[in-house]
């Protein structure tokens, strides 16, 4: 199906569930991350199985639903769990909910995600404000016919993650007392975990964190006229980093422990978000 027709569709089908609802924050909760969804003001919920079209989330620890809501006094649209293209997804389906929200109002993009700490100087549970991304390695969102109502042909990537976002996730950081880290993102595809050499690899293209989503639907969003921001939970050390194999269930550990630190920066930082006011 055309893209365009397919999110069209996806918009139609879930507009008559929002009731006039406009989100101002879309906000994506990563691996071990969906239960800030919990905790907010909730207009309403909708599962992804309820929207006529749209992809549905396969992995543990997704919930497969947009919770909509408020955090101290910003409308939210939050997806609890998102698809990734390891799935056997069309990368126009996993950029879709993003676009979804955009068509639905949404003006920022909030962007979490549990990663693998390739710098040597990150531990499992930090925190990495994401500043910059490489995202060769995954399938470009935008290749294909570009539709003029999302955004222009050559979108520019110079400055994908915002800084004036970036700034108010600093200052909250700092008010909180929370540790923050930065660095640079790489998305690979996965499903499986790197080889060592891989992370070798990522070391010397200036990467600081891996993981295999949350590029693609930056360059989307970026492209649809979002502002973007992004947190990674580092979840574990890369490969080759740590004697021992890595598996799924260690990285929900991770990011379950790190949850109640890691939502009380995410609220703290959409509810300063809410209150800014950008050009």
């Amino acid at each position: 199906m055309n893209p365009m027709k397919k999110l069209n569709d996806c918009y139609e089908s879930i507009s008559a569930k929002l009731n006039g609802f406009a989100p101002k924050v879309a906000l994506v909760l990563g691996s071990g991350l969906g239960a800030l969804a919990d905790e907010i003001a909730v207009e309403t919920t909708v599962n992804y199985s309820e929207i006529e079209g749209f992809p549905q989330s396969t992995v543990q620890g997704h919930k497969g639903r947009f919770v909509f809501g408020d955090i101290g006094g910003c409308p939210v649209a939050v997806m609890q769990g998102r698809v990734h293209y390891y799935e056997g997804y069309a990368m126009s389906d996993v950029v879709l909910p993003v676009r979804l929200m955009r068509k639905m109002g949404a003006e920022i993009l909030f962007l979490t995600n549990a990663s693998g700490g390739i710098n040597a100087s990150f531990a499992a549970g930090d925190f990495m404000l994401i500043t910059d991304q490489i995202a060769n390695f995954a399938p470009n969102p935008l290749i294909g016919a570009n539709f003029d109502e999302l955004g222009v042909r050559f979108p520019d990537m110079s400055e994908i993650y915002d800084g004036k976002l970036n700034a108010l996730i600093r200052e909250t950081a700092s008010s909180l007392g929370v540790p923050l880290k930065e660095g640079v993102y790489i998305q690979l595809t996965g499903p499986c975990f790197e080889s060592p050499a891989e992370i070798r690899m990522c070391r010397v293209l200036g990467a600081d964190a891996v993981g295999m989503s949350t590029a693609c639907e930056a360059i989307a969003a970026n492209h649809a006229g979002m502002r973007v921001c992004g947190i990674s939970c580092v979840a574990n050390l890369a490969c080759g980093l740590t004697d021992s194999p890595l598996t799924h269930a260690e990285v929900m550990e991770a990011a379950d422990k790190a949850a109640p630190l890691f939502k009380k920066l995410i609220k703290g930082a959409v509810e300063n978000i809410g209150k800014a006011e950008f050009n």
